[in-house]
């Protein structure tokens, strides 16, 4: 990723860090918390990741199905997970009022575009450390 500055010169590692917080500090002010320490404690855990990339591949997904895709998570912590990340608007519940009642999940705009990027990284990962 390449961060300019007004003029359009490529900024240093130092000057982006730089800028971040920047930003992070502005933000905090005026919202009142770190957006991005709240953000980054979402998905950076065991299955939020897990369960983002499901809902990227499969679009929408019931409980159930999450839980068969996803190897050895129980039901109630995938019930916490997506309640954690629908709260950060991450994802959508939609509740069907049918008989049996059913449940789907899929990827909001912001949840989109953050697994967009964070398959990115990934691919980074896999390029750079995996033989």
């Amino acid at each position: 990723m390449r961060v300019t500055n007004q003029e359009g010169s490529v900024l240093s590692l130092k000057n982006k860090v730089e800028v971040f917080f920047v930003k992070s500090i502005k933000h905090r002010k005026k919202k009142g918390f770190c957006m991005t320490r709240d953000v980054m404690s979402v998905i950076i855990d065991k299955w939020s990741l897990i369960i983002i990339y499901n809902l990227g591949y499969f679009e929408n997904m019931r409980f159930g199905e999450l839980k068969g895709n996803i190897r050895d998570i129980s039901s109630r912590m995938l019930s916490v997970t997506l309640k954690k990340l629908e709260a950060h608007d991450i994802i959508q519940r939609e509740s069907f009022s049918e008989v049996p009642p059913r449940v789907e999940y899929c990827l909001t705009p912001l949840g989109i575009e953050l697994a967009e990027k964070t398959v990115e990284l990934n691919d980074w990962f896999l390029d750079r450390f995996v033989q």
